[in-house]
Parts: structure tokens; C-alpha cells; sequence
């Protein structure tokens, strides 16, 4: 009986501590690919799903992925219905999360949303920028005053593939959308490269994605080691998705194919 005893205890205690270390990432239903998507089998994909695996596997914790409509996700940080949010920045929905101890991570991937508009519309003024498509939950920064005072009106969806066909059909003028995700999606999904293309010149927003949490800064302690420590994996990742793709280059939002082509005309010329 004494025996049996120890055996439960011991039971109990392992159970226990592998519950400690389990934890559950919400993230966003969306199709965001290179950085994340959700498939038909709801299993999560992509960049971030690879990051938080390996450093899962490197600090020995479990990770579950539990992915929600993007308006849905914040509420369930703040709610405790999960144990961290990704993606997160410690400038969004800053009056939602008033007086709340949210936590952020180091920076994991840089990002440019902005506008992709049919090329001939490219280089316009926002004055003729009057119907715009986004994801329902975003803020287009820049767009804001213009929207309050109805010179812009939105047109909400969390389907890149049907905000392009609205450019497309002219039912908007533009979409606010993350300029590498839509680029990827002309280039590799819908293969239709060029059908849009990225207005610098029309209001952007530059920034990171963050992981964040109400509930256990002591793994964002973690997290951010791990980023530091393995600074070459990580960016092995970002190099394997093309997370970053030209963001830092006159290159931004272009397709790649054309983005090789103007560097060989470079190269020639420089001969």
C-alpha cells in the first residue's frame, strides 16, 4: 500500500509538472502566409510555427497553438483564455489593453503593412484613395482621420484572396494588407504576379511582431534568450520563408523575379 502511495504521488507530481510546462499560443485564423497559416486539417503553419517549435524543443516546454478570428484573439489574451498572443505590438489596441500587465517579447520579424493598388493606379494621392479593403481587427494607420471623416469607407474581410479580387473588380481602390504576405500570395498562391503592387507613396506603417502575455513573463525571459542565442537559426528561418524579403530595400513589394532581373540590369551596368 506504501508502495502504491509513492507511486501516485510520484504520478502526481509529474503530472503536475508537465502541465506547468505546457502552454497555449493563440493565433491568428488567418491565411498569412510565409508567416503563418492555418490548413484545411486546422494544424498551425509556416515561419512562426517553426520558430516556437524549436524553441520548445530547445527549453523542453510544450506548445499547443490555438488559432481564433484575428477581432477574437486579443479578448482571449485578456480573458485568460490563452497563455500568450502572436502576433503582438505593444502599440496596438493600446486602449483595450489599459491597466492590464500585458508582456512583450523581443522583436521576432519585422514587418511593412501598407496599400497594393492595380499598377495603374500606383502613385496616385490619397485624395483618390476612397474605398479600402483590411481585415476586420486592424487599424490602417494613417488612414484613420480620413476614415472618421468618411472621405474613405472600409470594406472588411479576413480573406486576401477576396480583397484582391475586389481590387481586381474594382469594387475598392486598394487593400491595407502586410506588404509581404500579399506579394507572396500573387507570387506563389495565386499566380498572378503584378496583379497589385505596393504604393510607397500612399501612408505605410513599419513594425515587429512580438509575443506577448498577461501570465508568464518568466518564458518571455526565455523566449528572448533563446532569440539572442540562436540569432543564426533564427535567421536561417526568416532566409527559409522570406519573412523579410526586401523590406529594407527599394525593392519592397515588388515580385521576385522581377526584383532579380533589375539586379542583373545593376550588375551589367556596373560592369
Amino acid at each position: 500500500m506504501k508502495h502504491a502511495r509513492v507511486c501516485s504521488l510520484f504520478a502526481l507530481l509529474f503530472c503536475t509538472a508537465s502541465q506547468a510546462e505546457s502552454y497555449v499560443i493563440g493565433v491568428e485564423d488567418l491565411a498569412f502566409a510565409p508567416h503563418y497559416s492555418v490548413d484545411k486539417q486546422g494544424q498551425y503553419r509556416g515561419f512562426a510555427r517553426e520558430l516556437f517549435d524549436l524553441f520548445a524543443a530547445r527549453s523542453g516546454i510544450q506548445l499547443s497553438y490555438r488559432a481564433l478570428p484575428v477581432a477574437r484573439l486579443l479578448p482571449a489574451l485578456l480573458e485568460g483564455e490563452v497563455d500568450f498572443k502572436y502576433p503582438d505590438n505593444d502599440n496596438w489596441a493600446q486602449a483595450r489593453k489599459a491597466g492590464k500587465p500585458v508582456g512583450y517579447s523581443q522583436a521576432v520579424v519585422g514587418y511593412v503593412d501598407g496599400v497594393l493598388v492595380a499598377p495603374q493606379r500606383q502613385g496616385q494621392s490619397i485624395d483618390q484613395l476612397r474605398r479600402l479593403g483590411m481585415v476586420s481587427g486592424w487599424t490602417p494607420r494613417g488612414y484613420q482621420e480620413r476614415i472618421d471623416a468618411q472621405q474613405i469607407q472600409l470594406s472588411y474581410s479576413d480573406d486576401l484572396r477576396r480583397m484582391i479580387q475586389q481590387v481586381l473588380k474594382k469594387d475598392v481602390d486598394g487593400v491595407y494588407f502586410n506588404v509581404v504576405v500579399a506579394t507572396h500570395y500573387l507570387d506563389n498562391i495565386r499566380a498572378r504576379p503584378g496583379a497589385l503592387v505596393f504604393d510607397a507613396k500612399l501612408p505605410h506603417t513599419r513594425g515587429t511582431f512580438h509575443l506577448s502575455t498577461l501570465k508568464h513573463p518568466e518564458l518571455l525571459q526565455r523566449f528572448d534568450r533563446f532569440l539572442r542565442e540562436q540569432q543564426a537559426e533564427v535567421a536561417s528561418l526568416k532566409d527559409k520563408y522570406r519573412v523579410e524579403a526586401n523590406l529594407d530595400s527599394e525593392y519592397m513589394g515588388l515580385e521576385q523575379w522581377k526584383v532579380d532581373f533589375l539586379e542583373r540590369q545593376k550588375a551589367k551596368a556596373a560592369e
